[in-house]
C-alpha cells in the first residue's frame, strides 16, 4: 500500500531527531547542572555552579567592577590557558 504525500511527511516528522541535535526542552536541565564557570580576564572566578549560580556570581563579580566577565561550561573554562 502506497503512502500520501502527507502520511509520509508526518511519518518523517514522527522519527526521533538526530543525537546531535539538542531538542529545546532539554536546555532547561542543562541549565541546572553544576557545570557552569565564570571567568574573567585573569581567571576563573567560579566553577560548578549551576547557570542560576553563574549568574548570580557574575552580578557580585561586576559590583566589585571585575572586568571581562562571561559564563561558560566548565569543560570551555579548563581548556583556557590563562584562566
Amino acid at each position: 500500500m502506497k503512502k500520501s504525500a502527507p502520511e509520509k511527511e508526518n511519518q518523517a516528522k514522527a522519527q526521533p531527531a538526530d543525537e546531535k541535535s539538542t531538542a529545546p526542552e532539554e536546555s532547561p536541565n542543562e541549565l541546572r547542572l553544576p557545570v557552569w564557570s565564570v571567568i574573567s580576564f585573569e581567571r576563573r572566578e567560579a566553577s560548578g555552579l549551576t547557570y542560576t549560580e553563574a549568574e548570580q556570581k557574575l552580578s557580585e563579580l561586576e559590583a566589585q567592577k571585575v572586568s571581562g566577565l562571561c559564563i561558560v561550561t566548565d569543560e570551555v573554562a579548563a581548556r583556557i590557558s590563562n584562566v
